[in-house]
């Protein structure tokens, strides 16, 4: 079954905004696009996958979206997830693939292994609608869609039971799959720290995510030991 994996990518300056407390924008930025490139490095590693739609309008994104089986899809409005994975349907559907595998960026401890898993696996039992997870068990980390306008994708808060929803009033085949290595999107502080110890515990996968965080680390032990400098300055 000719599949494509549809990843909407907004704009790197812009991305991860609910970081903003604890992160500055150059750090959000360096994050976000270390993230992306993780998720799509795997990606090209999923063998039942053709081809990979990288849907954007930042050139940052657009640049670093390259490689085997790569096309980038132009998304002038960045009007959100859910509009750019319409936009990557849309492409897919034009250029003849029979269903669409829909995964957001920031899910760099994506393992191609599981991905093919879950392709084949639903192409055995024949479903139409794949919802995986996040952690919380609340949100959409990965859509797979057969045909690809079968579902119309709706991503945000409590997305989990509103596509299951749709799918059930739609009357599709549909599952609930958890995929361990998608479970973990980084929208908080939160999920950031989550991320960042899994990934001290994973030293193989995300290698870009995990030198983005360290780099972070250094940078604050930096900041820390300058402002007690100054504060002993004070003093003296």
């Amino acid at each position: 079954m000719r599949t494509a994996a549809i990843l909407p990518i907004k704009s790197f300056a812009s991305a991860k905004q609910r970081l903003a407390p604890a992160l500055g924008s150059g750090s959000r930025q360096a994050l976000a696009q270390a993230m992306f490139s993780d998720v799509l490095n795997s990606l090209r590693k999923v063998e039942r996958l053709e081809m990979i739609a990288v849907v954007t309008g930042d050139p940052a994104a657009e640049a670093a979206a390259h490689g085997d089986r790569v096309a980038v899809v132009h998304d002038p409005l960045e009007a959100g997830q859910s509009a750019a994975a319409s936009v990557g349907i849309r492409h897919a559907l034009a250029a003849g693939y029979e269903r669409v595998l829909l995964i957001p960026g920031d899910t760099p401890m994506l393992d191609p292994v599981e991905i093919d898993a879950l392709l084949a696996r639903a192409e055995d039992d024949g479903m139409q609608v794949v919802i995986v997870p996040d952690r919380h068990g609340t949100g959409t980390n990965a859509l797979l869609i057969t045909p690809p306008d079968a579902f119309e994708p709706s991503f945000g808060p409590e997305s989990l039971q509103r596509h299951l929803n749709t799918a059930q009033e739609a009357g599709l085949g549909h599952s609930v799959e958890e995929v361990s290595s998608l479970l973990y999107d980084v929208d908080t502080p939160d999920d950031l720290a989550v991320l960042a110890g899994l990934l001290e515990e994973r030293r193989a996968c995300a290698p870009l995510t995990r030198g983005a965080l360290r780099q972070l680390d250094r940078l604050r032990t930096s900041r820390r030991f300058a402002a007690e400098d100054v504060e002993q300055s004070v003093e003296v």
